[in-house]
């Protein structure tokens, strides 16, 4: 089945689970970076992958829409399987999947375009071409990411004159104009002020409503304010995944409650 028609196979699945990883590793080159990760992902949840550099959360992250195939050297093994379809497969729409499962990336990264042209570019570019449906689009866009009433009034000008956490949250509302059902987090406030921060966090929260979240995180306070489940990833390994308020309190793991306690990482 092509990831295109996954659109409305993902919009009339009802079941709780919406992504799951069976036996997942990450190769760069001989390399391992991410070693037979098994998780299911709940559907109208945040997700919050936590653990020290390089323990593999991000290159995890990116194989959930296959964002790694950017990298010559990847390749990922075992099955990801995202409402029943298993989009490791060679016949998987890879444009249609990055529509179905949106990212947004630890730096803001607008296009040298209005801020306007930002929401509207890629859904012009997949054929909505009525000057209206695009107005309609970008207003509710950036209403979702809580920036309609701070850039209303200068659609024209540079996404590149807003701050940085107005151009983080521009950048989630270019996500959201492609009408996804899981949106990809990786460490979105790392680069922010402590207010933009919050604002991103509250956004988050009002997200999942309507979105699967999954958030990449060094920040353990920021995981344990959103997320309703938290996995802990160290060396490549998934060590352990479960509730947050029970990973942040009664972790079964003595290297989860190491790391959670701050000695080390």
């Amino acid at each position: 089945m092509s990831v295109l028609t996954m659109q409305d196979t993902v919009q009339d699945a009802m079941k709780d689970t919406i992504i799951q990883t069976r036996d997942v590793s990450v190769f760069y080159g001989e390399k391992r970076a991410v070693n037979n990760i098994n998780m299911d992902i709940e559907r109208n949840s945040v997700t919050a992958f936590i653990g020290p550099s390089g323990c593999g959360k991000s290159t995890l992250l990116r194989s959930l829409n296959r964002m790694n195939d950017l990298v010559p050297s990847c390749r990922v093994t075992g099955s990801i399987v995202v409402d029943g379809i298993d989009i490791t497969s060679e016949q998987v729409n890879i444009e249609g999947l990055r529509q179905v499962v949106g990212m947004v990336f630890q730096r803001a990264n607008p296009f040298f375009k209005s801020i306007y042209e930002n929401i509207a570019f890629a859904p012009r570019f997949h054929g909505l071409t009525d000057r209206r449906s695009l107005d309609e689009l970008v207003e509710n866009s950036l209403r979702k990411a809580a920036l309609w009433d701070e850039v209303k009034d200068r659609l024209r000008d540079s996404a590149l004159s807003l701050s940085g956490g107005q151009q983080q949250r521009l950048c989630i509302a270019r996500a959201i104009a492609m009408q996804p059902t899981i949106l990809l987090l990786d460490e979105p406030a790392s680069a922010l002020d402590p207010i933009s921060t919050m604002k991103i966090e509250e956004l988050v929260m009002q997200l999942k409503e309507e979105y699967t979240i999954v958030i990449v995180t060094h920040n353990l306070h920021q995981a344990a304010r959103i997320s309703e489940k938290t996995a802990f990833f160290l060396l490549g390994e998934l060590v352990e995944m479960d509730q947050t308020s029970k990973i942040f309190t009664s972790p079964a793991n003595e290297k989860t409650e190491a790391y959670i306690s701050g000695r080390f990482g």
